[in-house]
């Protein structure tokens, strides 16, 4: 699975780059999206199969509060980022007249920037606080990976005003872009049940449906496990984590690829272009190809 997410969000960041058919502002966001489901894997996974594998299952007391500070900066700027897609459905479906300028280059860059940021004051401010009470007693970490709600359980004070500011900052970083999205989506269906031909509805619905797809794993996984993070319930959350940390990575690329049509002629235009050059050309090609241009002209 760890191979698949790598070789998958490589190929979305290859092709949206290399391709100027991708060079949209949807194929934008998409390859910011793989490059944070390649970091947030990278943060959590290989130290996963290395504790399984060599049963070591120790972790330094900076190691865990680093490994914690990735984890909500990338599921921060998921959050936004899949905010940011829908707003970019949202203007060529319900206003593709002024696409090309409200979806130039410049804010689509900005807006891309904002997303990553964004994850920077909740990570350093919630990850510095958390680790700045005291450790008493068991030092057992009952999940896979340094997360809030098992670190947490591990505080020997009271952490009533940690876990209200957490429940704000959860609010503020899940539902506030899940309702941004949703609001989005509203006023596309909106426009797409309007539109007179059955094919032009199925078609322009389309476009949406692998975002819809996406922002419906990511948000049921996260939001689960971040709105409730004195849950008690063990090997449900860790389930769960393991769902949205391992599963839905591997799936985003698969997702947005498997029926995209642009993404599938891409990469048969890339490596088909590649592998045919690196053919031989067999003899009298070249006097071939010369003396057909010379009868066209």
């Amino acid at each position: 699975m760890f191979l698949i997410t790598m070789t998958g969000n490589f190929l979305i960041i290859l092709v949206a780059t290399a391709d100027p058919a991708l060079h949209t502002p949807m194929y934008y966001f998409l390859k910011n999206l793989a490059l944070i489901e390649i970091c947030f894997t990278l943060n959590i996974v290989p130290r996963m199969l290395m504790d399984l594998l060599l049963e070591r299952r120790q972790i330094s007391f900076s190691s865990c509060a680093l490994q914690l500070y990735f984890v909500i900066f990338f599921v921060t700027s998921e959050c936004f980022l899949l905010s940011a897609m829908a707003y970019d459905r949202y203007v060529a479906i319900c206003h593709p007249l002024h696409y090309t300028t409200s979806m130039n280059r410049r804010v689509c860059f900005h807006m891309v920037v904002a997303c990553w940021i964004a994850g920077i004051p909740f990570s350093a401010g919630l990850t510095g606080w958390l680790f700045s009470y005291p450790f008493c007693g068991s030092r057992e970490i009952e999940h896979f990976f340094c997360d809030i709600a098992p670190v947490l359980d591990l505080v020997c004070s009271d952490t009533y005003l940690f876990e209200l500011i957490v429940f704000v900052a959860t609010v503020t970083i899940v539902l506030i872009p899940f309702i941004l999205i949703a609001a989005s989506y509203i006023q596309i269906i909106h426009t797409i049940l309007q539109m007179p031909s059955s094919r032009g509805r199925g078609k322009t619905f389309f476009t949406c449906f692998a975002h819809l797809v996406v922002v419906t794993l990511f948000y049921c996984t996260t939001g689960l496990i971040h709105l409730r993070p004195r849950s008690r319930f063990l090997v449900k959350r860790k389930l769960v984590a393991l769902s949205y940390t391992v599963v839905t990575p591997m799936l985003n690329p698969i997702i947005y690829s498997l029926r995209n049509k642009e993404v599938k002629h891409a990469l048969r235009k890339i490596f088909g272009r590649r592998q045919f050059s690196k053919m031989p050309l067999p003899r009298g090609f070249h006097l071939f190809s010369k003396s057909r241009s010379q009868f066209k002209g």
